[in-house]
């Protein structure tokens, strides 16, 4: 298995790969997958009212032969969610709940770090962005303090020469910016740099928004995968933006969204990006349930890949059968 705890992503290209193609090397025979992989309900308080909301803004991350989860739940506390495959998908313990009282958690994101094989969490509770730190990818995780103030869906990424990168949205506006880091746990002295701004007509759609960052390196090539438009609408979506420096200045792919909705999808949004054993790169994301306005969703996985031009593609899917990841429960 590909060592995703760098999150530094070395994929060959996929060519004029086709989605849903059934080759040997791309599935075990036979076996399938439909979306949704994961479905769970929660009751929350949010903004001074009651609501139900679905899970979901997923991370992912392979160690040990599982991959292991770790989503929005209930707004107070993250759980691990384990699996072996990608699709079947066991709740595990709360891995981590920050100071009493406070709401809002919200999307997390995990790293694992092979120099002291600790487990990074970067969580937005309370509109600000901390680090926990903890020995196991079922925690529990140890609060080390705030990193940002007024921010929301952190994502670390480690270049391959070493150097720290955190990436995230500011809130209420919704931008996403870049922070070099001094550790895991450290910002740098420099500023944090803009890097998006909702501008294309999607990202407007219903409320402006750039969010959920997710930064892929293929040949040479810096991905930065992001979210836009209103994510309580079945307009949210993914996009890409490329660039030969992870600070950028990054360019739009022309193409955007990538992953949207139809054929029964609705708002497919806010993803991570995790290999299989063949090297096949698939992107866990939720989906909304229905058409409403609502924060009613579920997990999804489908496959994103690069064709030989290094364009990102990808398609969300629901009900369809299509082939499974493969895993061989190792890593490589």
């Amino acid at each position: 298995m590909m060592d995703m705890g760098l999150k530094t992503l070395k994929v060959a290209a996929f060519g004029a790969l086709l989605f849903g193609l059934v080759a040997g090397n791309n599935s075990h025979a036979g076996q399938t997958y439909k979306n949704p992989v994961y479905e769970e309900d929660f009751k929350v308080s949010f903004g001074g009212r009651s609501m139900t909301i679905g899970i979901g803004d997923p991370t992912v991350i392979f160690h040990n032969g599982k991959y292991y989860m770790y989503a929005t739940g209930d707004n107070k506390s993250y759980n691990a969610y384990v699996s072996s495959d990608l699709v079947n998908w066991q709740k595990g313990p709360v891995v981590f709940e920050p100071s009493e009282g406070e709401g809002g958690l919200w999307a997390p994101d995990v790293f694992y770090n092979h120099g002291d094989k600790k487990f990074y969490l970067y969580y937005t509770a309370g509109r600000r962005i901390g680090v926990a730190v903890a020995d196991s990818p079922v925690g529990k995780f140890e609060d080390k303090g705030t990193l940002v103030m007024g921010a929301i869906d952190a994502h670390m990424f480690r270049d391959d020469d070493g150097r720290l990168y955190l990436y995230y949205a500011t809130y209420p506006s919704l931008n996403i910016y870049v922070q070099a880091m001094d550790s895991l746990s450290t910002k740098s002295k420099k500023a944090p740099v803009k890097l998006l701004a909702p501008r294309e007509a999607w990202e407007r759609k219903h409320i402006l928004v750039t969010e959920a960052p997710w930064m892929l390196r293929h040949k040479g090539v810096y991905y930065l995968i992001y979210s836009g438009g209103g994510s309580y609408s079945m307009d949210y979506a993914i996009g890409y933006a490329s660039s030969k420096s992870p600070t950028g200045p990054f360019q739009r792919y022309p193409g955007n969204p990538i992953l949207k909705k139809g054929d029964g999808v609705f708002g497919p949004g806010h993803g991570s990006v995790v290999a299989d054993s063949d090297g096949k790169i698939w992107i866990v994301y939720h989906q909304k349930q229905s058409a409403a306005r609502d924060w009613m969703r579920f997990i999804a996985i489908d496959p994103i890949w690069f064709d030989e031009e290094g364009v990102l593609h990808g398609r969300a899917t629901r009900s369809a059968a299509h082939p499974a990841p493969v895993v061989s429960g190792r890593d490589k």
